[in-house]
């Protein structure tokens, strides 16, 4: 593992599971000083102990919450070098017809509201590094950015809504002559925790995982690291002219049709 990170400083929104978890690990692996947010106290233990990263109980969608994060990670390290919007729900979705408005907040308020809070959060500190205005932020979306699911309005909703952001953070930060990037990423399915729980509680194990693989023509899903490794990558120097960009990370799914 290469150490192109070291010396930055990386905050990584919901960081206690899945995507979030394994980006935690890929940036303090390559040197990052890496601090995380969410609400599972007990996995955020095994992953600092994993990883000497730092956790901090923290709702990205409660805004009065955002200055004390901030002004910790500045106060420990002096500066904000990355940024993983990564938090996000799908909890109380629906259909359009049977959504609530409870669930439509909720899922917004993490998805929608929660990541442009750590977007306009991430850009404050990172003009406070020593250097000036400097740093990386990666989104994280969904391929049903572009891919809209029946069943999930609000998700689907705001992970488009989270591309337009990235695309008007980014073009805000240029225009203000910031040298902070801001990308999005779009996974296609990924083997996290989750989604293996999620196939083990249903009537054909078997069949639900063929049917998950089935949908990209790679005919398997992504694993974490190769998730987390594109968001180092976008965190990194190499990356140094990308901004405004999405990248969609999902085996071809969303290239095309498959075809008869």
């Amino acid at each position: 593992m290469t150490k192109r990170l070291q010396g930055k400083v990386a905050l990584v929104t919901g960081g206690t599971s899945g995507i979030g978890a394994g980006t935690v690990a890929r940036l303090a692996a390559e040197g990052a000083q890496v601090v995380f947010t969410g609400s599972n106290e007990a996995a955020a233990a095994d992953l600092v102990a994993q990883t000497g990263a730092r956790f901090v109980r923290h709702r990205v969608q409660e805004a009065a919450a955002w200055p004390a994060l901030m002004d910790s990670i500045l106060k420990e390290h002096g500066r904000l070098d990355i940024a993983f919007a990564n938090a996000g729900t799908e909890h109380g979705d629906g259909s359009v017809e049977d959504i609530g408005i409870e669930g439509w907040e909720n899922v917004i308020g993490v998805n929608q509201t929660g990541v442009m809070l750590t977007v306009q959060h991430a850009i404050r500190a990172m003009k406070r590094n020593p250097e000036g205005p400097t740093g990386s932020i990666v989104i994280n979306s969904s391929m049903n950015a572009h891919r809209a699911m029946g069943n999930f309005v609000a998700y689907s909703v705001s992970k488009a809504a989270v591309v337009a952001l990235t695309k008007s953070a980014a073009v805000h930060c240029g225009n203000q002559g910031y040298k902070i990037r801001v990308n999005a990423i779009l996974p296609g399915v990924v083997e996290t925790a989750m989604i293996q729980n999620l196939i083990d509680g249903t009537p054909d194990p078997a069949a639900t995982r063929g049917a998950y693989e089935g949908m990209s023509p790679l005919k398997r899903m992504a694993r974490v690291d190769e998730i987390a490794g594109l968001v180092a990558w976008l965190a990194s120097d190499e990356a140094s002219f990308v901004s405004g960009s999405e990248y969609v990370i999902d085996g071809a799914t969303t290239a095309g049709m498959m075809g008869v």
